[in-house]
């Protein structure tokens, strides 16, 4: 099974991520903010990865380094989960709709950490949840995953649709690019016969 258990703990937060690639997408999320809850919640409904979060962060500073630990911390189980990615499918792109937004994701699972994210969100604020952090938890979680992630914004103007969008859009994303292709399921998806 492609699973994996990562503990992180720092002076600033500690957190706990259980991953199963080949789940249902059931999912126990606590990450100390409701907003990102919600957002972690429907990565893994739509990735259909099953998904246990736990982290306690110091949200008497705000939710930045929890937001960038539970990147890195995800990134990290999916890097291990996803061992020497025999088999997989590597590359994918979704574009989704989320109401007035449109969300391209595109996701090369290549052993090589790259973030290109464009998104222009008109608030800050999505209740307590300070929107750039999106970005921070997508630039941890590709760098630590080890895999090219590019995010563009095609349309949108409401705020919560955007991010909305942006997490279902990568997590369907992710799914096709971790899916094992029965026609190779025993190759490294790679020239170099390494990723």
């Amino acid at each position: 099974m492609r699973t994996a258990s990562i503990k992180r703990k720092t002076t600033e937060t500690d957190i706990t991520v259980l991953l199963n690639i080949d789940g249902s997408g059931k999912s126990q999320i606590q990450s100390g903010n409701g907003f990102f809850d919600h957002m972690l919640t429907l990565l893994s409904r739509h990735a259909r990865f099953d998904l246990n979060i736990t982290c306690i962060g110091d949200t008497n500073v705000d939710f930045h380094h929890s937001a960038e630990d539970i990147g890195i911390a995800v990134g990290c189980a999916l890097k291990e989960a996803l061992s020497d990615k025999r088999g997989i499918t590597r590359y994918a792109h979704t574009v989704l709709p989320m109401d007035e937004a449109l969300i391209l994701t595109a996701v090369d699972i290549s052993g090589r950490s790259h973030l290109s994210c464009n998104l222009c969100l008109p608030s800050a604020r999505i209740g307590d949840f300070d929107t750039e952090l999106c970005s921070e938890f997508l630039n941890a979680f590709a760098s630590n995953a080890g895999i090219t992630l590019h995010v563009r914004q095609l349309s949108g103007n409401n705020t919560h649709h955007i991010i909305e969008g942006t997490f279902k859009s990568l997590a369907k994303s992710l799914r096709c690019a971790c899916m094992i292709d029965p026609q190779a399921a025993d190759d490294i998806p790679s020239t170099k016969g390494l990723l």
